[in-house]
């Protein structure tokens, strides 16, 4: 359950979260404007040149968006167009609107993402593990030439911060 005020709620709002540029509305939405987005960040490049529009496109998204038709379609084209600038941080806790994934979603993201021409990271314990977080991070900012990246980390919602029960 989200929290009033909290700085990471579920769908975070562009004029109430620091650092959020876009609000999203229906799942798998944040995908595609994440392309849409790298799409022209490359175009920029391409008519102003790569020392003034080298940035990256970040976009955090979850298993409900991963069963979304709008998210596949725009990923597949991210990685038909070769979208190096483009990074995805996919929460893979397992859990939709529904309850768990098991009811209705059991494809293998990172394969098909893989399939779409996708550099894909894997991070085994994103409740615990920020060092590899950070290295996933780092290593999709850096590498991949030629290819958007993306990384999944393995996380069990709902989880109680460390001290607490």
């Amino acid at each position: 359950r989200e929290r009033l005020g909290s700085i990471t709620p579920g769908h975070p709002e562009n004029h109430q979260t620091e650092g959020v540029e876009i609000s999203t509305g229906p799942l798998g939405q944040g995908i595609a404007q994440a392309v849409g987005l790298a799409i022209a960040g490359k175009y920029a490049q391409s008519q102003f040149g790569e020392e003034l529009f080298n940035h990256k496109i970040y976009v955090f998204c979850g298993d409900g968006c991963m069963q979304e038709g709008v998210a596949s379609e725009a990923s597949s084209l991210a990685g038909h167009l070769q979208l190096d600038n483009l990074i995805l941080i996919y929460d893979d806790n397992h859990i939709q609107i529904d309850g768990n994934t098991d009811l209705a979603f059991t494809e293998s993201v990172s394969q098909r993402y893989q399939a779409y021409g996708w550099n894909v990271v894997f991070v085994d314990d994103g409740n615990k593990d920020l060092n590899a977080i950070h290295a996933a991070i780092k290593t999709a900012r850096d590498d991949s030439k030629g290819k958007p990246r993306s990384f999944r980390f393995a996380r069990i919602s709902a989880m109680a911060p460390p001290g607490r029960s």
